[in-house]
């Protein structure tokens, strides 16, 4: 019956560590569609200078790109920590269909822990929302990361 939700994870989680080799926060994101990755994204602002390439934008971008189409209805994106306002946004504007996402962010997450972005019901689009997939493997890694950084 196809491949399960936590090795869309662990291949989220692969790019976060890739991430934090190269000096950025581990985050890593995936976007599925059909039981094929689509769009992969790791967090890019360091290194990019821009402070909208989060791993979510980056893999929605690829994607996009991928398919020729900023619609990406049928799809669902596997993140290792929870989605910020405006990753959250670029959700419901590119039509994902789920959200899979591994820690909450206490601090940003505008999914469950601040706010709950998604669940605004003036929006035209609704996704389902699953959370805590590999919640352990993904909170250790922001909680290393920070940890040698202090």
């Amino acid at each position: 019956m196809g491949v399960d939700r936590e090795y869309w994870m662990q291949q989220a989680i692969a790019l976060a560590r890739q991430a934090a080799e190269e000096g950025e926060v581990p985050v890593g994101a995936v976007l599925v569609k059909d039981e094929e990755i689509i769009g992969r994204g790791i967090n890019r602002t360091i290194t990019d200078s821009d402070p909208t390439a989060h791993a979510e934008i980056v893999a929605l971008r690829d994607a996009a790109s991928n398919l020729a189409n900023y619609r990406l209805p049928g799809t669902e994106l596997y993140v290792t920590i929870e989605p910020c306002t405006m990753c959250a946004g670029a959700l419901v504007h590119a039509r994902v269909s789920c959200l899979c996402f591994g820690a909450r962010e206490p601090k940003a997450g505008s999914v469950v822990s601040t706010r709950c972005v998604l669940g605004n019901s003036e929006f035209n689009h609704r996704l389902e929302v699953i959370e805590g997939i590999c919640q352990q493997e993904c909170s250790e890694l922001m909680t290393s990361f920070f940890r040698e950084k202090r």
